[in-house]
């Protein structure tokens, strides 16, 4: 059985070696614990990595982790991989995200009653993005796609569960959407503060 220091030095390991996100589970068979020690684990390995500055960090994203480069670093990552910086969604791609996530599952046709206008390139761009996935098909006649938000969504913006979207103002239904679009942008504003 490894001690608390080498399960903390595996599951940084584990984390550096996959590069994207990991189920908690996987992890804590890979120690040979439980899910809950393996939380614990990782939660020491966040404090840890904090307590010494590292430019590193431990995202928790649901029942995921994984280890991400702090974002007061991103600028310098960028330089050095000399990459450019995504061009940012549009308005439409903001409200058509919004619908997903507080929604989901939602269907193409569902998204498009609440905006009023066709949603395809903007469901197609987001999907390309890694933002939302096809989730499966409802049972019901034409059996129409659903789409649900991804971990990539929840690693953009910060977030470490749906539970973790900012409250939607009180609105009567059939009013504007932009202020969903408005949650998301000030999110990504106070993120990128």
């Amino acid at each position: 059985m490894m001690g608390i220091d080498d399960m903390r030095s595996a599951a940084e390991a584990i984390l550096f070696a996959c590069g994207d996100a990991i189920e908690t589970e996987r992890i804590a068979q890979a120690l040979g614990v439980d899910s809950p020690t393996a939380e614990k684990v990782l939660k020491s390995l966040s404090d840890k990595l904090d307590e010494n500055g590292s430019g590193l960090c431990v995202l928790k994203l649901g029942n995921m982790h994984q280890l991400c480069a702090r974002t007061q670093y991103a600028e310098v990552i960028r330089d050095v991989l000399e990459t450019k910086k995504n061009t940012p969604l549009s308005p439409a791609a903001f409200e058509v995200l919004a619908v997903v996530a507080y929604n989901q599952p939602v269907t193409k046709a569902f998204i498009e009653q609440i905006r009023g206008v066709d949603c395809s390139g903007v469901l197609a761009t987001l999907s390309q993005r890694g933002l939302i996935q096809e989730m499966g098909r409802l049972d019901l006649p034409g059996r129409p796609l659903i789409y649900g938000t991804t971990p990539e969504f929840l690693r953009c913006f910060c977030l470490s569960s749906l539970a973790d979207l900012p409250e939607l103002p009180d609105r009567q239904k059939g009013e504007d959407s932009g202020d969903v679009q408005l949650s998301f942008s000030s999110l990504v504003a106070e993120e990128t503060d």
